[in-house]
């Protein structure tokens, strides 16, 4: 439907241009090609020029999106702690694990196959149409597959209410085994109510951040005990 849209787009422009050269021109127009001004053509139509440009890119990205010979695009560097600030680092750590679980292929996304299966783990298999309108519905760069961002805008759309309660995206947000009403937005109806409780997320971020290091600290204090016990008691049986 897009790629029909942008192609009628496209026609209604050549032919508005080809009614505009075939038309004559008004006496203002002749009198201006007696006596021309460079500055003022490429103005008139530089900005059409522009328009045809940027709708025939359109046009062809979607063509070949359609025939599944587009190229991905490069994206800057995806930071979900910025980007997701409602989100705290320990549930987007879970997210991260659950995603690396089903992402079989191990090249950072999940395609239709992949999320085909994690739904049937999940206890909620979808049809082959089905599978492919949860994608497109976070599907931002037309891919046909859920990179780790879309798959974190999923769990985003669950907790500001913005997914139909029987949508496979919703099936799939309720049965990760992941509240992300409580460790999201605490259940915020909207983005911006979620904002306004993300305003504190610096320092949470570095109390989260030091609670890790805490723990990571008694876990080597732990092995360290371990080993040191280890050792002693290797000892007692060596004399």
């Amino acid at each position: 439907m897009a790629s029909q849209e942008l192609a009628r787009k496209l026609q209604r422009r050549l032919q508005w241009e080809e009614a505009e050269e075939g038309s004559p021109q008004p006496a203002s127009c002749a009198f201006a090609a007696r006596e021309p001004e460079p500055e003022c053509e490429p103005l008139a139509w530089a900005p059409t020029a522009s328009a045809d440009a940027e709708l025939s890119a359109q046009l062809t990205r979607r063509l070949d999106i359609n025939e599944g010979t587009a190229r991905p695009r490069r994206c800057k560097v995806f930071n979900p702690y910025t980007e997701f600030p409602e989100f705290s680092r320990r549930l987007i750590k879970d997210l991260e694990s659950k995603f690396k679980l089903y992402d079989a292929g191990r090249d950072g996304f999940i395609d239709l196959m992949e999320l085909k299966l994690m739904m049937e783990k999940l206890g909620a298999p979808q049809t082959h149409l089905g599978l492919k309108n949860m994608i497109k519905e976070v599907d931002e760069d037309f891919d046909g597959q859920l990179s780790f961002r879309e798959f974190l805008l999923v769990f985003h759309k669950a907790a500001a209410g913005e997914l139909e309660e029987d949508s496979g995206l919703m099936a799939l947000a309720k049965l990760s085994e992941i509240d992300v009403a409580q460790e999201g937005v605490k259940g915020a109806k909207h983005f911006f109510e979620a904002k306004v409780q993300a305003l504190s997320c610096a320092s949470k971020f570095e109390a989260e951040l030091k609670a890790e290091q805490d723990e990571r600290k008694r876990e080597e204090e732990k092995r360290r005990l371990r080993q040191a016990a280890f050792r002693e008691l290797k000892a007692a049986f060596s004399t």
